[in-house]
């Protein structure tokens, strides 16, 4: 194998054992493509499937290719009844357990675009591979395509004692994983609309300062033109929204210079820009749409307040939309 080494075959040799889901982390690490593919070398896994699965991944929506011998097609050869109950057995702890509803992800024949891993940590116990990326990617678009599996006419099978014990430990933490993703995903979405009732409560309160400083300026304090006072009336209470969500709903109590300045800015670009989409939107739905105005107010209102809350938590205050 070695002899045959060159610029787009390389050989690792790890000289200890580590299980296999770390060897083919490692593969994947020193893999230069877009496009993984994990299968076994003893000749059980048929090379003439390949181009079908690279062909397969070229779909825009398909992400992962399992060949699989548990769809209309597929098969097994040589295995005894024995080691086809066992197999039945971890697949079904597979999709009951951990939710998977891929037919075989018990399969050691797959190829997968190399971005779906990215960002994701792996424990990397025992033999199967693949089962952990279809629990952490789980967003993944996944085809299975038939084949049959013909057992080694040499060597030994690595199904011992151990490789049961590293595959029940390893469901386990899968299963862990997935309620703590879960327990995750609420926690964000509690964040998110908490955040989201912030800001819009602060909103509401801008209104009455609006209203407020624009009265007192046509005339408790002055008697200015109505339409000067509405606009200080304006300035006024987008400068307390600013200072109320950034100490409120986004908890930020930096106000270094430097630091708050370009917040404001920001703050008040969006603000504006939310009010002038508003505007817009209405005389569209109005005008061209021929919508009753009530319905179109209530449509643009809630559009700018929701662009305008996500603008300013993704690029005011630097926090991740979904948190």
């Amino acid at each position: 194998v070695r002899k045959i080494t060159n610029n787009t075959i390389q050989v690792i040799h790890r000289k200890t054992k580590d299980g296999l889901s770390s060897a083919i982390l490692k593969g994947i690490q020193f893999a230069t493509g877009n496009t993984i593919v994990v299968m076994d070398s003893d000749l059980s896994h048929p090379a003439s499937l390949l181009p079908k699965m690279i062909d397969a991944l070229k779909h825009p929506k398909c992400d992962i290719v399992v060949a699989s011998r548990y769809v209309r097609g597929g098969g097994i050869v040589g295995w005894t009844r024995k080691r086809k109950l066992l197999s039945k057995i971890a697949t079904m702890i597979a999709k009951r357990g951990l939710g998977v509803s891929v037919k075989d992800p018990m399969s050691g024949f797959f190829a997968f675009k190399k971005p779906v891993i990215q960002g994701l940590n792996f424990d990397a116990i025992g033999y199967k591979m693949l089962l952990e990326i279809l629990v952490k990617a789980k967003n993944a678009h996944v085809t299975e395509i038939p084949y049959t599996f013909t057992n080694r006419e040499f060597g030994k099978s690595k199904l011992d004692v151990k490789t049961i014990f590293d595959y029940v430990k390893a469901v386990w933490r899968l299963y862990r994983y997935g309620n703590q993703a879960a327990k995750e995903e609420k926690r964000k979405s509690v964040s998110f609309l908490s955040k989201a009732g912030r800001f819009y409560s602060i909103g509401a309160v801008g209104l009455g300062i609006n209203y407020l400083v624009s009265s007192l300026f046509t005339g408790v304090v002055s008697n200015l033109w109505y339409l000067h006072a509405t606009i200080i009336g304006i300035a006024v209470s987008m400068s307390s929204n600013f200072i109320l969500n950034k100490i409120w709903t986004f908890e930020d109590r930096n106000f270094e210079a430097k630091y708050a300045v370009p917040q404001y800015a920001k703050f008040m670009a969006f603000s504006s820009l939310g009010a002038l989409a508003q505007l817009g939107m209405v005389f569209v739905l109005v005008d061209y749409y021929k919508m009753d105005y009530p319905i179109s107010l209530v449509l643009a209102v809630a559009t700018s307040a929701l662009s305008n809350f996500i603008l300013n938590k993704k690029l005011t205050f630097k926090q991740k939309v979904w948190s």
